[in-house]
């Protein structure tokens, strides 16, 4: 575990958020090599991967305030304090907005819905898994206990301030196992997408193989609210996320033709 990359006085540099920002970039000269492969024009598939970015923050962030609304309203500061502006919010929030987001881009820039999203599908995967190892970093999202030779112990008191991540217990590397699914995911969608397909069936399998992976990990993630010591809301909203994602699938049947 190692929450901050260097420090100068009072000032840090946290590893979450480079890993975070090195996902979005990376995932983003992904989408954008998909898109050339697609006949898609890159710069505009850029252009809106950096709009959705910014609405899935917003998403996120909306969707952790609405699932943990008593907290906040018992706790109105804590909207705007530091640990939940630094903080990811719900993955499914920002998702869906962003994708609600795309839907309207798109139509009004004349681009096929379902053939950007399948070049999109592949970054978003990539993206995901690099900044899982942020919260391996910073120590959030941990695992249950662990037996296991691989098991994982935190012993920064920073870190645990933080998140509630306990201290000098073994656990599973929940982050771990995520982000190496999800990076099997995004190598599955690179390797379908160069197949024939239809529009659409990139995105779909991406739902279908991230909900599999995510429902595997959920069984070795710690669940817990009740401690001590409350974790930031923003590890007991994406705790929960799991529920928002039921009921995903494609729904836009305009996209164009696959090329």
């Amino acid at each position: 575990m190692f929450p901050k990359l260097f420090s100068i006085g009072s000032f840090y540099l946290p590893t979450y958020g480079l890993l975070v920002a090195t996902g979005f970039l990376c995932g983003m000269a992904l989408a954008q090599r998909q898109a050339r492969r697609a006949g898609l024009n890159p710069e505009a598939v850029g252009n809106l991967a950096i709009y959705a970015a910014l609405v899935g923050l917003l998403g996120a962030k909306l969707l952790m305030f609405a699932m943990d609304f008593g907290y906040y309203a018992r706790n109105p500061e804590r909207i705007f304090s530091l640990d939940t502006l630094l903080s990811a919010g719900v993955y499914y929030g920002g998702f869906l907005l962003a994708l609600a987001f795309a839907w309207w881009y798109l139509k009004r820039q004349k681009m096929p819905f379902l053939v950007t999203a399948d070049a999109l599908a592949p970054g978003v995967a990539l993206g995901h898994a690099i900044g899982r190892l942020g919260c391996f970093a910073a120590g959030c999202c941990w695992g249950t206990h662990c037996d296991l030779p691989w098991a994982v112990v935190f012993t920064n008191r920073e870190a645990h301030d933080f998140t509630g991540v306990p201290l000098n217990v073994a656990l599973h590397p929940a982050q771990l196992y995520e982000s190496g699914a999800t990076f099997a995911v995004a190598a599955a969608l690179v390797y379908a997408s160069g197949k024939p397909h239809k529009p659409g069936r990139i995105l779909g399998l991406y739902l279908v193989l991230y909900s599999i992976a995510r429902i595997a990990v959920e069984f070795v993630r710690n669940h817990e609210t009740g401690a001590a010591v409350r974790r930031p809301v923003l590890v007991d909203a994406m705790d929960r996320n799991r529920a928002a994602g039921r009921g995903l699938r494609p729904a836009l049947e305009d996209g164009g033709q696959n090329r």
